[in-house]
């Protein structure tokens, strides 16, 4: 899979359309971060007029996710991934477009080396902080991923 916005949303499309139904779409991807937005509109709000919480918390592991997904593939190797844990804390109402940030993808190197030299299930913490177009910070996300290395 190419690693690029037009493959990664299309992607969503067809493996998860919940996220894509919603409006969770990826803006940018280097080897260092991950920038995914999502617009504030009528299929993604919560009662009080703002972001539906499920929402911010498909964009936020999104902008971490990838950032495995894509470290995994150039590594060559079989490797699994999952999230074991998640916590957020909301600071602002989701409204307008939000830009959800993780900014951790050199660390990511390292725990697959780890995985790769060791054999052993990995454990790390990724952080997504959620922006609006103010700059204003709306929410963060900190996800538990686990990674292993798949027998042959």
């Amino acid at each position: 899979m190419k690693f690029t916005p037009k493959h990664i949303n299309r992607f969503l499309l067809f493996h998860l359309p919940s996220a894509w139904i919603s409006g969770v779409r990826l803006k940018s991807i280097d080897d260092n971060e991950a920038v995914v937005t999502a617009k504030h509109r009528w299929i993604n709000q919560n009662p009080f007029n703002s972001m539906y919480f499920a929402v911010l918390a498909m964009g936020a592991e999104l902008s971490t996710g990838i950032l495995v997904m894509k470290k995994i593939q150039e590594s060559g190797k079989n490797i699994s991934m999952l999230v074991t844990g998640t916590h957020a804390v909301f600071t602002k109402k989701a409204k307008g477009r939000i830009s959800f940030v993780c900014t951790q993808g050199q660390s990511i190197d390292a725990y697959i080396t780890q995985a790769i030299q060791t054999g052993q299930g990995v454990e790390f913490e990724l952080t997504s902080h959620a922006y609006n177009e103010a700059g204003e910070k709306v929410c963060t996300f900190v996800f538990q991923w686990s990674i292993k290395l798949k027998s042959s």
